[in-house]
């Protein structure tokens, strides 16, 4: 089974391969997701929050906090807790973003190095762009980012994805 991408070519989700892999469908794509599952008050997307853990130079690899979210252009975003009880939908991402890291010489054991950044973006996410929460999130949070988000369009989103990806010495393809 396959997807087309935004660029034309056949991803097959389930047998990822490097030559299916390209950082214009994923720029395309994450910039059409928007995170929490679109529970926040306006859209926002997950190539933005990939490019903000970039350029805010939170803590972590930079080129992972970029593609930590790559394999959801290819196959959604999904908020966590719902990840959490469909291991197959999980296993099938793991495979995917594998694929990708591979692709761009990264390395998949490095993801845990990106936590603390991710959770920085969560918590300034919630203060920004969702209403105040009904109870605590579950786990241990950090303050938030000083910077107050504005959300981007879409196509800001996808531009800045890839001139973060140019700065970061990416290749495209």
């Amino acid at each position: 089974m396959w997807i087309q991408t935004y660029t034309g070519k056949k991803f097959y989700f389930s047998d990822p391969r490097v030559d299916q892999i390209n950082l214009v469908d994923i720029a395309h794509g994450l910039s059409l997701q928007c995170r929490f599952a679109g529970q926040c008050d306006v859209f926002y997307s997950v190539a933005e929050h990939c490019v903000r853990m970039v350029n805010w130079r939170l803590p972590g690899d930079a080129k992972i906090q970029l593609l930590h979210d790559a394999a959801e252009a290819y196959l959604s975003d999904i908020p966590t807790p719902i990840k959490r009880i469909l291991p197959e939908f999980q296993a099938l991402e793991d495979s995917i973003l594998k694929a990708i890291f591979y692709k761009y010489g990264l390395n998949i054991l490095d993801l845990g190095t990106i936590k603390e950044a991710d959770k920085i973006m969560c918590v300034t996410e919630q203060r920004d762009i969702m209403k105040p929460p009904l109870d605590k999130w579950e786990g241990d949070y950090p303050e938030p980012y000083p910077v107050k988000i504005i959300p981007w369009t879409s196509q800001k989103a996808e531009h800045q994805f890839l001139v973060a990806a140019i700065d970061l010495g990416f290749d495209y393809l």
